[in-house]
């Protein structure tokens, strides 16, 4: 199994290369099955669209929410298609990794004019280990 870090480069990875290949303006869809897609040909395990159950005055509500991506069961990727991230979206992040338990998770915007400027890395009480040179 791969470390978190080594899934989370990867999947940067692989959103830059659609990014560049297609830039933006595709439907948010599109774009989630190409990452997907992608993020299998690299050899790691993918779920679309997962369906995340939350616990609610005892009840567990089922259909809480939908992971948008979640590879190797570690990482939570997020998309989106418009011109800018909205602060909600960041907030949306968090609160799925909170209720998830995940550690790390991406909010990939496809729209952006560039992919640097479309990609954001949060952590839910995360830090990356020290990298000795």
């Amino acid at each position: 199994m791969k470390d978190l870090e080594e899934i989370a480069r990867i999947a940067v990875n692989c959103g830059f290369k659609i990014h560049k290949e297609f830039g933006p303006g595709l439907l948010e869809s599109v774009y989630e099955v190409l990452l997907f897609e992608s993020l299998k040909d690299q050899g790691l395990s993918a779920e679309r669209q997962k369906i995340i159950p939350i616990t609610f005055k005892g009840k567990v509500l089922e259909e809480a929410f939908r992971a948008d991506i979640i590879v190797e069961g570690q990482l939570l990727i997020e998309l989106k298609s418009t011109e800018r991230h909205a602060p909600v979206h960041a907030k949306q992040v968090l609160t799925y990794l909170r209720l998830m338990n995940l550690q790390l998770g991406f909010l990939m915007n496809f729209g952006s004019y560039t992919f640097k400027d479309g990609i954001k890395r949060l952590s839910n009480d995360y830090y990356a280990p020290k990298r000795t040179f």
